[in-house]
């Protein structure tokens, strides 16, 4: 069966050249292309999920700032400012764009606390929950500490980009 020529196969993605492995890849951690630049190299991989796991690490092990900076890099949930076309996607499917006045004040103002408190947005993978879901998870985790939201935010970017390199790649 011929691949869409929108998707990639793994095969495709152990043959590339470093500048058009950053170029395909480079989207799938939120404006951080730095954690394809570091996957680069480590072909061929065996399996979509070696794929994923090898793109974690680089991100997993890279310096303090630089992990503050990919969380930095999400969007706030409904926010009404430009996020990336995967984000708004996503956004969408949870019915985040279809917000009512009241849910969006709430959802605004505890994005803010929540920024405050962790200094870094709210980070959900947000496909298969509703905007009920969404609320519901934010209103919890604010009251956590911050490395235990440290490491639940690593964890959601870890469930978003396995998404996001399933559907590149045409995974069911």
């Amino acid at each position: 069966m011929p691949v869409p020529a929108d998707r990639l196969t793994l095969e495709q993605i152990n043959v590339m050249e470093r500048t058009e492995f950053v170029e395909s890849l480079g989207g799938i951690f939120e404006h951080s292309p730095w954690v394809a630049e570091g996957t680069y190299g480590q072909q061929p991989f065996v399996s979509v999920q070696q794929l994923h796991d090898s793109m974690v690490d680089t991100a997993r092990n890279a310096e303090g700032e630089q992990i503050l900076g990919l969380l930095r890099a999400h969007p706030d949930l409904a926010t009404r400012l430009e996020v990336s076309p995967l984000s708004a996607a996503e956004q969408q499917g949870a019915g985040l764009t279809r917000l009512t006045p009241e849910e969006f004040a709430q959802l605004t103002e505890l994005n803010k606390a929540y920024t405050e408190k962790f200094g870094f947005p709210f980070i959900l993978a947000v496909r298969g929950k509703n905007k009920e879901d969404i609320i519901s998870s934010i209103a919890e985790r604010v009251h956590r500490s911050v490395q235990e939201e440290l490491e639940q935010a690593l964890r959601e970017i870890s469930r978003i980009t396995r998404f996001r390199l399933d559907d590149l790649l045409n995974v069911e």
